[in-house]
């Protein structure tokens, strides 16, 4: 992997990083921050409570996490499209910004004021993220299967740089309190802004550039609403089992261990795998198979609902969904002008979001068995895959034919052929032309 992103020493300004490395440390010391914050606010109030109050704050803190894509979608995603470097400024300011919240955070353990801090956090964070989805492209020269193998480094980069984060983070919070956490995510942030500078910038578009029709319709293909339809699904279902197990483990640590082992390594085994399988099918395959594949395992999960049963739903969900999403985003960098992007992006991580919150609320607010819980999103994936399939077998039928095509040249107008054994007469006039005022 470090071979990937480096390159011979060129630029001694930065350690002759090649343009996506520079992209793929900042990411890393990102996720490395935000793993830092994470760590402190569920010291100081995820799991300080009482187990009879455990349900009551996770739907406020599901409700929380929804509320700074009101942000993301209007305001952030239009404006990377728009600036000059507005990607990689956004990625630095958010850095900055985190980094001095983290350290008010420090100071303000509790109280309104942490939620405050924290919904900042968060909107920074997400907007980081759809910055560096729409930054891809721009760093990444190739062919299109290039984008899977750069998303699969990025989010590889993510698991593991958020363990050495998250890691000195607990250790941290553990000897010294969460202080002690947030300064040192705070610190790495504020490195990781500095080497956000040093991502080349993307090329500009000017404001008639980012209005022009073949623009917004280009978010409007079938191959990205479609797309967009199954993945959110498949984010729904990941929401959904995430906290189905975790009430349903909530008085085994050593299952929860388990099933949090399990679904890291199968996240692993899905940014790993995909790359690999988009060398011999196309993207659209891969993401009916990570909605199919997940739902027939939990419909036979849903026989025998045991404990083993729930596991292994959850790393087969893990596996598809780490892959499912960088197909998603290939799709999106593939087939959405540059132009438009970014509120590509923007919008697709608040629809997300959302599905994942309703998911989420559905296990938490209403108390199920494993046999239901298990069958309801054995049926909820099979019916997004076959939906999908049937979506892209529709949009095939509709496809216009290549002579009537967009930006295909129409037949050219000739005069009528005369019918078989009928000659025109030589000694009767010709008609006039037909002449059309413009």
């Amino acid at each position: 992997m470090v071979n990937a992103v480096m390159e011979r020493p060129t630029n001694p300004a930065f350690s002759g990083l090649s343009p996506f490395g520079r992209l793929a440390v900042t990411h890393a010391l990102s996720v490395s921050g935000d793993a830092c914050f994470t760590i402190a606010l569920a010291t100081s109030t995820f799991f300080a409570v009482k187990p009879g109050e455990a349900r009551g704050n996770v739907i406020l803190y599901l409700c929380l996490t929804m509320v700074p894509f009101a942000v993301v979608a209007p305001l952030i995603g239009p404006a990377l499209d728009r600036s000059r470097g507005g990607r990689r400024t956004l990625v630095a300011i958010g850095c900055i910004i985190r980094a001095v919240l983290l350290l008010l955070m420090a100071k303000y353990q509790s109280g309104v004021m942490l939620y405050l801090l924290a919904f900042g956090v968060l909107v920074c964070s997400k907007g980081q993220a759809v910055a560096k989805s729409a930054l891809v492209p721009t760093l990444v020269k190739g062919e299109h299967q290039d984008f899977v193998q750069a998303n699969s480094r990025l989010a590889l980069i993510s698991v593991i740089a958020g363990l050495l984060g998250g890691l000195p983070a607990a250790a941290l919070a553990t000897l010294f309190g969460i202080r002690s956490a947030l300064v040192l995510g705070s610190v790495i942030l504020l490195f990781g802004a500095f080497c956000a500078f040093r991502i080349p910038r993307a090329p500009r578009s000017t404001k008639d550039e980012v209005e022009t029709p073949a623009d917004r319709a280009s978010l409007h293909a079938p191959s990205i609403v479609l797309a967009g339809s199954a993945m959110g699904i498949l984010r729904g279902g990941v929401g959904f089992v995430s906290f189905f197990i975790a009430f349903a483990f909530k008085s085994s640590e050593a299952l929860l261990g388990t099933v949090l082992a399990v679904s890291t390594v199968g996240g692993l085994i899905g940014v790993v795998g995909a790359p690999l399988l988009r060398k011999y099918v196309r993207q659209e395959i891969i993401l009916v198979v990570s909605l199919l594949i997940p739902g027939v395992v939990a419909l036979f999960a849903a026989r025998s609902h045991t404990s083993f049963s729930l596991i292994v739903t959850a790393f087969f969900v893990a596996v598809f969904a780490g892959g499912g999403r960088l197909v998603f985003d290939s799709l999106v960098q593939r087939d959405a002008h540059d132009a438009a992007r970014g509120r590509a992006f923007a919008r697709f991580e608040t629809r997300f979001q959302i599905v994942w919150v309703v998911g989420a609320i559905i296990p938490v607010a209403i108390t199920m068995t494993k046999q239901v819980g298990l069958f309801l999103l054995g049926i909820t994936l099979c019916f997004g895959g076959l939906s999908y399939v049937g979506g892209l077998r529709a949009a095939r039928s509709r496809r216009p034919p290549a002579a009537l095509a967009p930006g295909s040249d129409p037949p050219a107008a000739g005069p009528p052929t005369p019918p078989p054994g009928r000659v025109p007469r030589k000694d009767r006039p010709a008609a006039a032309p037909e002449v059309v005022d413009p």
